[in-house]
């Protein structure tokens, strides 16, 4: 087949044409500077990093282009850098293509000072571009003297199996005798806060601060309020819910028991610049009032009821009469440090209309979304008052077209699962939806509700953290395009704070299903600052021995039985591949100690550098007992061990530090050899277990040699046509599988096994009607997990070619390596790198193979 190639190797220019800034240049559309962020955001508030990180992206007209020296410029007022009085920072000239992660090295920054910065850069012809816009960051409270405020709560009284009392409402009123020019709220209110002022909601985050343990790590909020408060008189309110923090549901995990639970508390810190230069400072104190109103009870398990009827309205506004309130107690702090949260918020990002409703029977009424998410419904109705609305969440019916939630609900010990109540008022036309809980559904049960409900009564919010698209793919095949789908909506739904492994029954931080979900979410979305919050969580909860728990966070369920290393190997590989995909060091180099201290924890259990504990190729198909999967674990738990030890010594190298390298290095050589010895036949290629998932990991992980790599693969071949190109694999051998046949010359078997339509098999899940992925190949379990969503990176990597390369990572370097298969007639997938768009596009027509390519200025 004739190969031709059209390669695109920059994108549309988009070349400011504005006469520079003080420089005396008159650039034109040979090279421009935009897309500038801190720390991975744009304009971000709150920064609590001394040395924010830099970052910004060079757009051309002409193919080629590259950087050859950049500028970067700071002042502390937009006036001051406008005038080229670059108080805070100016680097001058400096001889660097670097573009992505430059360290800011001005003068030191201040608690809650805002820096004003743009960059200029200089083309491959040493010609200057004009000055990017300006961005700008703000540092957070960087100390804890920075803090005046108390932490307040209700009743500062508390015990453990205390009745659950309804949320608390906090209020504060303030007057203001000049303009405001600025505010900002730094606030935390556990275990979920909802700031009002002058009766509107402050900021558009839901369900926050973020999960962490809050004895050892506490987030708090920087939300800019400038628009919201005015002269004269202000009201500031808060709503608070139990969330993670007072968890208080029985249930197998024990988030009960945790050693932080405690009743719902506030830290709230506004600071107000007026128009005359004044500095006002508002706190939490027990100068605030607080009562109880129409959220009787919130559980992040259960669910939550509301009474309109005891609504307070005008409760968050102005002149409100809040005499018969109490006073707010101070209470005990959570007991972690607090540190500002970073990471993007968890917020509304739709609305879906349902498809369907029918009256399952008398009473009864089940809406159907057509497409299972993560939050709530909000429902309208009219009705007298005192009418109580039950709305129960589920992703399955039953025959009869009722609603079925045994496999899901199973867990909970105690209280309603996943059910709302709202008793309504009496008014006209009445519309309500939850605050402080989430429920993983595609239908809602309604009952109660005063007369026949429509389409028009009831609608889904799609609620999880967001995470900002980088990547799209689509195929000329309908079946991969669907997986691609479900894989997407899969991981939206299941991030909230942090990975989870389903949005219904657990909503737990699984360690092993985000492990291998973690390439895909990197080329498909931006989770950098999230998986760093979380990898964090990991220091939070590890223990001096380097063991570490199943879920993080954990109220401290999970060490006693071990998940094993598949699972633990979380804190090794999501850091590399941060830094594989973005270029982001940073991570690497804060998790360092606790990555090392993992890897010395699996030298500790092993034996002759074989190790075994935990779980191992969870959930194989062919209705094995997933304790029992057809891969020996000890045979994926030494190659776990295997690969942490040698990127170990490959962060050592980036870290500087040289006899880490060598340590690691000697270490993962000893492991290959004994894995080598033990589990590899070299005569016949088998490898222990003799199954899709041993053969596929060996060669996946680099555990053959040069004398057997195709003898293995030979026999990874033979399993999957034993299969009739089916998988025959749990959730780390479908992880190996698609990307060993690929690397191997055989990526139509791996398109083979992504586009089955019978079981098992990701296109089997399309054909029973699946729009997120399952947690089991017979559907018989969760029907929304992420865990066995990396197909979505071989589409990627596999199928379109996009791969970066770790000797110039976050695509500095971009390898480009498509595979046409028979039956796909073309592919298009485009990834947002820190540099630019990276994008691959091949068609097959009759004999001739198309291939477009974009590479990003300042990319190879």
């Amino acid at each position: 087949m004739a190969n031709t190639r059209n390669c695109c190797t920059n994108l549309t220019a988009n070349a400011s044409t504005r006469d520079a800034l003080h420089s005396g240049n008159t650039a034109g559309p040979h090279i421009a500077v935009d897309g500038l962020t801190c720390n991975h955001a744009r304009n971000p508030l709150g920064v609590d990093s001394p040395r924010p990180r830099l970052s910004w992206k060079l757009h051309s007209g002409a193919r080629g282009q590259r950087q050859t020296a950049y500028r970067i410029v700071a002042a502390s007022s937009i006036e001051c850098l406008n005038q080229g009085r670059y108080d805070l920072w100016d680097t001058g000239k400096v001889e660097s293509s670097d573009s992505v992660f430059i360290e800011y090295a001005g003068r030191p920054l201040r608690s809650r000072e805002r820096c004003f910065w743009r960059v200029m850069a200089w083309d491959k012809d040493d010609r200057p571009s004009c000055w990017s816009e300006t961005a700008s960051f703000e540092m957070g409270l960087l100390d804890r003297s920075d803090w005046t405020a108390r932490w307040i709560a209700a009743d500062a009284g508390f015990a453990i199996d205390l009745e659950v009392q309804p949320a608390p409402f906090l209020r504060k009123q303030i007057i203001l005798d000049r303009d405001v020019v600025s505010a900002r709220a730094y606030v935390c209110g556990l275990g979920y806060y909802e700031l009002r002022i002058n009766g509107q909601k402050a900021g558009d985050s839901v369900l926050t601060p973020m999960f962490t343990r809050y004895d050892r790590t506490v987030l708090y909020d920087t939300i800019d309020v400038t628009s919201l408060l005015m002269r004269g008189d202000n009201a500031i309110g808060v709503i608070l819910g139990n969330g993670w923090y007072n968890c208080f549901t029985r249930e197998v995990w024990m988030f009960a028991e945790a050693p932080w639970r405690h009743r719902p508390k506030l830290l709230l810190q506004l600071h107000i610049e007026l128009a005359d230069g004044t500095h006002l400072v508002v706190a939490s104190d027990t100068s605030w009032r607080v009562t109880t109103g129409p959220i009787t009870f919130d559980s992040l398990r259960n669910g939550e009821h509301y009474d309109a009827r005891k609504e307070m309205n005008g409760w968050d506004t102005p002149g409100y009469d809040d005499s018969a309130w109490k006073r707010a107690s101070i209470i005990a702090p959570p007991g972690g440090s607090l540190r500002s949260s970073q990471m993007p918020p968890i917020r509304v990002t739709g609305t879906i209309r349902p498809v369907s409703v029918t009256e399952v029977s008398p009473g009864t009424f089940v809406y159907d979304l057509g497409q299972s998410i993560s939050g709530w419904a909000r429902i309208t109705a009219e009705g007298p008052a005192g009418t109580e609305i039950v709305l129960r969440y589920g992703e399955r019916l039953a025959a009869d077209g009722s609603l079925e939630r045994a496999a899901i609900e199973r867990f909970v010990r105690s209280g309603e699962f996943q059910t709302d109540r709202y008793t309504m008022k009496g008014e006209c036309k009445e519309t309500w939806e939850p605050r402080f809980t989430y429920h993983g559904f595609r239908y809602v049960e309604v009952t109660g509700f005063p007369g026949t409900p429509t389409l028009d009564n009831l609608v889904g919010r799609v609620v999880h953290t967001d995470l900002e698209q980088r990547g799209v793919f689509e195929c000329s095949n309908e079946t991969l395009n669907s997986v691609q789908r479900c894989a997407r909506w899969s991981t939206l739904t299941n991030y909230h704070g942090m990975p989870t492994d389903c949005p219904h029954r657990e909503k737990n931080g699984w360690t092993g299903d985000a492990q291998v979900s973690a390439e895909q979410v990197l080329l498909n979305f931006d989770p950098a600052t999230a998986y760093a919050k979380w990898l964090r969580d990991f220091r939070d909860v590890q223990r001096p021995s380097g063991q570490l728990p199943g879920i993080v966070p954990t109220g401290g369920w999970g060490y006693n039985w071990g998940s094993g290393p598949a699972w633990d190997s979380a804190i090794v590989h999501i850091p590399w591949y941060v830094y594989l995909y973005t270029g982001d060091r940073t991570v690497i180099e804060e998790m360092y100690d606790s990555i090392r201290l993992y890897v010395d924890y699996m030298t500790e259990m092993a034996v002759d550098h074989i190790v075994k504990f935990g779980l191992g190729d969870w959930c194989p198909p062919y209705e094995r007992d997933p304790d029992h999967p057809k891969c020996p674990t000890v045979v994926t738990d030494t190659a776990y061990y295997y690969t942490n030890a040698l990127l170990l010594s490959k962060m050592a190298r980036l870290t500087g530090r040289s006899d880490d390298e060598q340590k690691y290095a000697r270490l993962a050589e000893d492991i290959k050899q004994a894995f080598r010895d033990r589990f590899v036949d070299s005569s016949t290629g088998v490898v222990e277990g003799n199954c899709q998932t041993s053969m596929a990991c060996a060669l996946y992980q680099g555990l053959t040699s040069d004398d057997d790599r195709e003898l293995v693969f030979e026999r990874l071949v033979e399993q999957v046509e034993l299969r009739e190109r089916h998988i025959d694999c749990g959730i780390l051998g479908a992880k190996y599988i698609m990307h060993a046949l690929t690397e191997n010359g055989r990526a139509d078997l791996a398109y083979a096994i992504a586009t089955q339509r019978t079981y098992p098999g990701w296109g089997h899940w399309i054909e029973q009607g699946a729009t997120t992925l399952w947690e089991s190949w017979s559907g018989d379990t969760s029907l929304n997990h992420h865990m066995f969503s990396d197909v979505s990176a071989w589409f990627y990597k596999g199928l379109a070619g996009i791969n970066p390369d770790e000797s110039a990572p976050g695509f500095k370097h971009v390898v480009i390596r498509p595979n046409p298969v028979s039956g796909l007639e073309w592919v298009r997938a485009s990834h947002e790198s820190m540099y630019g768009t990276v994008s691959s596009e091949w068609r097959v027509d009759e004999d001739r193979f198309e291939l477009r390519v974009r590479i990003p200025v300042n990319c190879t």
